[in-house]
C-alpha cells in the first residue's frame, strides 16, 4: 500500500508518529489514522520537512488543540526554511550557468589555416 522501508516503521520509536495501536501480542496493528499519520510524514520528508520539525509538530498535537496556533507557526517558518533553500539552489545554478557560458562562449575561435 505504502511501499516502505523497513527503517520507516521506525517513526513510531523516533516520534515522528504518535505511537500506534498494537494487538494484545504487541503487534503494531495500523488504524486508518495510523497511516494518515505514515502517509503526512512521508509527504513532508519528501517536501523536506527535517525529522525534528515533525517530533516536534507531533509532541505539541498530541498537546491538544492548543497547540494550533503554535504548530502553524512551526509549519510556517519550515516552510520560510525550505523556500530560502531553494532560492539559494536557484541561485547557485544561475550562477553556475553563468560562469560556463562566459568560460566557453567567450574564448576566441581557434581554427587551423
Amino acid at each position: 500500500m505504502y511501499e516502505l522501508e523497513l527503517y520507516s516503521l521506525t517513526y513510531e520509536r523516533i516520534g515522528m508518529i504518535p505511537e500506534v495501536t498494537r494487538t494484545a501480542g504487541g503487534i503494531r496493528d495500523y488504524q486508518e489514522s495510523d497511516l494518515g499519520w505514515v502517509e503526512l510524514v512521508i509527504c513532508m520528508r519528501k517536501a523536506g520537512l527535517p525529522v525534528e520539525a515533525l517530533i516536534e509538530y507531533v509532541k505539541l498535537y498530541q498537546e491538544g488543540d492548543e497547540t494550533f496556533e503554535a504548530r502553524l507557526q512551526l509549519l510556517s517558518e519550515e516552510r520560510e526554511k525550505l523556500e530560502e533553500q531553494k532560492a539559494q539552489i536557484e541561485s547557485d545554478s544561475s550562477h553556475q550557468k553563468t560562469r560556463l557560458y562566459m568560460t566557453y562562449h567567450t574564448r576566441p575561435i581557434r581554427t587551423r589555416c
